[in-house]
């Protein structure tokens, strides 16, 4: 089990996380506080195994009361600030996740906090087999199974299932990640198809039901490796 308590001056922000954290079992929120000096007040008297902190806030900033911790838990620091991120990790934190941030990137950023646990991606798709993704507003809980390919658009991604599209703001690299314990490839720099929904490799295409996709030159190695298991 992992505690935690969230630093941040806004109400919203830690409705995020909460909301967030509620996917695993493992997080156990400890402490809601809005300023450092609440956190400080809660720590002398407590500990927690986790912190999500935020930089800006009022009278004293994130990073101030880090260098103040005596025994700090580890950090996860949450901003709207990228230019901050270098002094961040000097301060040895364990990520740094940009507002806004989606749910699979924010299972990222657990699982390198709780890598001695029991890893996240591996109670999602082997013990429960579903992952939620987001769209728009609205998080969709899909088994993996259901899964057929996920196509790159630009600056989102389109995941297919039998029976309908999920578009995410998530990169497809981190699909890659997420689904490769489950017999997926990448064919080409805009598609992952999940390996047991293929019906045909020719020439250059894979078949998928009624799509027809391209493999990129570059990805033809990962099909040639299926075609010689």
């Amino acid at each position: 089990m992992t505690t935690y308590i969230i630093i941040d001056d806004e109400p919203l922000a830690h409705d995020i996380i909460e909301e967030y954290a509620e996917n695993l079992e493992n997080l156990t929120l400890k402490k809601n506080c809005y300023n450092v000096f609440e956190a400080i007040e809660y720590l002398n008297e407590n500990t927690v195994d986790l912190i999500f902190l935020d930089i800006h806030m009022p009278k004293v900033n994130g990073f101030e009361f880090l260098r103040g911790l005596i025994h700090p838990a580890k950090i996860i620091v949450t901003t709207a600030y990228k230019e901050y991120a270098i002094e961040g990790y000097e301060l040895d934190i364990v990520d740094y996740l940009l507002k806004p941030f989606g749910l699979n990137r924010f299972l990222k950023a657990i699982y390198k906090a709780t890598k001695k646990e029991q890893p996240i991606y591996e109670s999602l798709t082997k013990k429960n087999k579903t992952i939620f993704l987001k769209d728009g507003k609205t998080y969709h809980q899909v088994s993996i199974h259901d899964i057929l390919f996920i196509q790159a658009m630009g600056n989102y991604t389109k995941v297919f299932t039998h029976d309908q599209v999920i578009i995410t703001l998530e990169k497809l690299s981190v699909y890659l990640s997420l689904l490769s314990e489950t017999n997926c490839i990448q064919i080409h720099k805009s598609y992952i198809v999940m390996i047991p929904k293929i019906e045909q490799i020719k020439e250059n295409k894979v078949v998928i039901g009624e799509h027809i996709l391209p493999v990129g030159q570059t990805y033809r190695q990962n099909v040639d490796s299926i075609l010689k298991r």
